[in-house]
């Protein structure tokens, strides 16, 4: 069942104009989430803030932000509320740009788009198949989670892909922190023997391969704790590597990993 969507509103590309709705293309609804309690009495447990220097619970808040040392410029509401933005419904993409001009670390939260209505359904095919057939994506300007944001429109499938991007100040130039790497080319042997490793062990996308052991492993605790006391699970030990021992060099590793994969596939 398609989830609810979560925004409303209307594509706009020059003169053509449809309505269309959004949901994110994320969830972590299936997440366990957990409540803190008192651990005498069971009950919950209610946070409030408190006065650093007082120790007493904060009944009026405002934002401020640091000048010095125990020394901020305090903003009231009506300072925030005279640089919010007016809710749109509207994206309205002006500029387009190459898809493959955008790097991936500028993508932040995806979003699928659909048509709001069969109305709309041919104007929004138009709008995702020319930027196909051109290989660009759309950018644009839209109010979401608060604040203004810049979006990239994507055709996927039969529909859109809306990413928010990062603001510009968020992101570090990867240039910061891979200069100071020598850069020299690997031993072909090596190379060549870990290209075989990577063969070997190439097998086809399955998002079992992104499942999370830690929180099946907590519902196997929740569950168990709903029935008469049982012995906990075993804290399962990782493989880590040792700081210590006999160094082995690359090419003797490569090929005990080439031989264990070897036999680990004639076993299964």
């Amino acid at each position: 069942m398609a989830p609810r969507p979560f925004w409303k509103g209307y594509l706009k590309l020059s003169l053509v104009t449809c309505p269309v709705s959004m949901t994110p293309a994320t969830t972590e609804s299936e997440r366990l989430r957990f409540h803190t309690l008192n651990s005498e009495t069971g009950n919950r447990v209610q946070s409030h803030y408190v006065d650093a220097v007082t120790g007493a619970v904060v009944e009026d808040e405002v934002k401020g932000y640091p000048r010095v040392d125990d020394d901020y410029v305090m903003l009231e509401d009506e300072d925030l509320d005279a640089v919010a933005l007016d809710s749109t419904r509207t994206i309205d993409v002006e500029t387009f740009v190459a898809r493959d001009s955008i790097a991936w670390i500028w993508q932040d939260k995806p979003h699928f788009l659909v048509p709001g209505g069969g109305v709309g359904e041919e104007a929004f095919a138009v709008i995702r198949e020319a930027m196909r057939a051109t290989k660009t994506v759309g950018i644009a300007r839209l109010v979401l989670y608060r604040r203004e944001r810049a979006v990239m429109l994507e055709p996927r499938d039969t529909g859109i892909v809306l990413w928010t991007l990062r603001y510009g100040d968020e992101v570090r130039a990867a240039g910061d922190t891979f200069a100071a790497l020598a850069g020299e080319r690997p031993d072909e042997e090596a190379r060549a023997l870990l290209e075989r490793l990577i063969e070997k062990r190439t097998r086809a996308w399955d998002p079992a391969l992104v499942q999370d052991p830690v929180q099946d492993r907590l519902k196997d605790i929740i569950a168990g704790k709903k029935k008469p006391r049982r012995k906990a699970p075993a804290k399962r030990e990782t493989d880590a590597p040792s700081d210590g021992g006999n160094v082995i060099s690359i090419m003797d590793a490569l090929k005990r990993s080439l031989e264990a994969d070897g036999g680990a596939r004639k076993r299964r």
